[in-house]
């Protein structure tokens, strides 16, 4: 259940909770690999979301069980600045 607070707009979630990325790259291949590398033996989706409207970029819908606030920050980070990722939503 997504909760926003009136008076801080701050996002409230309740945890163990699943989490959608949308992982930007310029190719499949990139967003498989960072996936299995940082995400691991860990069950989650990748799933095909868009490709760029000159074909330069793909990205996918990744999803997966986060426990917290940490966890899901963790990942969120992790992804970004792996070298196969151009842009984590």
């Amino acid at each position: 259940m997504v909760i926003i607070n009136e008076t801080t707009q701050k996002l409230e979630l309740e945890y163990p909770c699943k989490w959608c990325y949308k992982v930007v790259a310029y190719e499949r291949a990139g967003i498989e690999i960072a996936a299995m590398e940082i995400i691991g033996e860990r069950s989650y989706s990748l799933n095909p979301s868009n490709v760029s409207k000159g074909g330069k970029y793909i990205s996918m819908n990744l999803e997966l069980l986060v426990h917290n606030e940490d966890e899901r920050t963790y990942f969120y980070e992790t992804l970004k600045a792996h070298p196969h990722i151009k842009m984590v939503l």
